[in-house]
């Protein structure tokens, strides 16, 4: 009995105390960016642009190049992508030649040729709005795999991708071409062509033995973030019909979640962005398990009145991603509305989701 005693108490010393459970994915809410790798529109143009139609100020913003946005803790982005299979459709831009015939000097652009290669392009409106930190998704992609290989204990990055079909319908500008189920396996190959699957969070990652997605996160949940640090979580936000083609007729072994809606089997991740007219559906749905993003600010109205009421409603919904255009002041109109949590930092704990007392 006492050789029995002697074992038990010095099992009881020698055991390390139970490790806490990390929070998981839905219960940290973070900050990222809108259209990550869009850069101004070079003034001339601009002024120009705005003169024919004053709605274009919306596209009066920038960016910081995508690693300095990672480096001050943006953990979301936005990446559009434009079909072009040939190369070259989007190398000559209507506003360079509008501002040569005007005796204008434009700024250079694609000095590298990047946009004469086939494949995907990044770029915001053809023809107007065509200044990108990549110009090509493979450049976008790299650029953020170098960084994440560089820190590699990140919290994990969510990566929103917007497949563009249309741009500006006046002759002589550029007719972007749609997508097919083709170009949507294209996407894919490139994302699996600069990340290995064990950086990738996927849907049958998350998925596992569960019947379906949905179940799997309304049920056992989403996982910790201790197993999650130095991933990358890509999500496709499209219409209907891109986004049809894209799961049909399996959505087994593709990396991105879809934006579909919530009785379908493979609802997990959801746009949303409107916040304070879809306040309390955002969240329900997170509240149910699931995922959301949603933005703090859209076409540069709240920045040029000081409105952070959208921003509020952001937070209290309990959204995980909030994108913006103004994470930093010194992007804002007039150098003073910024988008980032009270505590000065770009995540924080869920007010929604996450356990009283929380820490991140």
């Amino acid at each position: 009995m006492r050789f029995v005693v002697s074992v038990l108490i010095a099992g009881y010393f020698s055991c390390s105390p139970p490790r806490k459970e990390s929070l998981k994915l839905n219960q940290i809410q973070i900050i990222g960016s809108h259209n990550s790798y869009k850069q101004a529109i070079e003034d001339p143009l601009r002024k120009i642009v705005l003169a024919k139609d004053s709605n274009t100020i919306g596209l009066d913003y920038r960016h910081l190049p995508i690693k300095e946005q990672l480096s001050l803790g943006i953990r979301g982005l936005e990446i559009d992508v434009l079909h072009d299979p040939v190369g070259s459709r989007y190398s000559h831009p209507v506003g360079i030649k509008t501002l040569v015939e005007k005796g204008l000097t434009p700024v250079p652009f694609d000095s590298l040729n990047q946009l004469s290669v086939p494949g995907l392009k990044v770029l915001h409106v053809p023809d107007i709005d065509f200044r990108s930190h990549c110009l090509t998704f493979l450049n976008c992609l790299n650029e953020i795999k170098a960084w994440s290989d560089s820190n590699s204990d990140h919290l994990p990055i969510i990566i929103t991708i917007n497949p563009k079909d249309s741009g500006v319908k006046e002759p002589g500008f550029t007719v972007v071409l749609p997508f097919s189920t083709k170009v949507l396996d294209s996407l894919d190959q490139e994302i699996f062509s600069v990340f290995p699957l064990s950086q990738l969070i996927t849907p049958s990652l998350i998925k596992g033995d569960h019947s379906s997605l949905r179940e799997a996160v309304t049920t056992r949940g989403w996982p910790g973030l201790d197993s999650l640090r130095g991933k990358l979580l890509f999500v496709l936000d499209a219409g209907k019909t891109i986004t049809g083609m894209y799961i049909y007729p399996s959505a087994s072994g593709k990396p991105m979640f879809v934006n579909v809606e919530e009785d379908d089997p493979n609802a997990a991740f959801f746009i949303m962005n409107d916040p304070v007219n879809q306040l309390e559906d955002i969240k329900k749905k997170v509240r149910a398990g699931f995922m959301v993003r949603t933005r703090a600010d859209a076409d540069t109205r709240e920045a040029r009145t000081g409105d952070y009421s959208r921003f509020q409603a952001a937070i209290a919904s309990g959204a995980q991603l909030i994108s913006t255009d103004y994470y930093e002041s010194t992007l804002s109109p007039d150098g003073n509305f910024q988008i980032i949590f009270s505590d000065d930092k770009y995540q924080r704990c869920n007010p929604v989701t996450a356990p009283i007392n929380c820490k991140l």
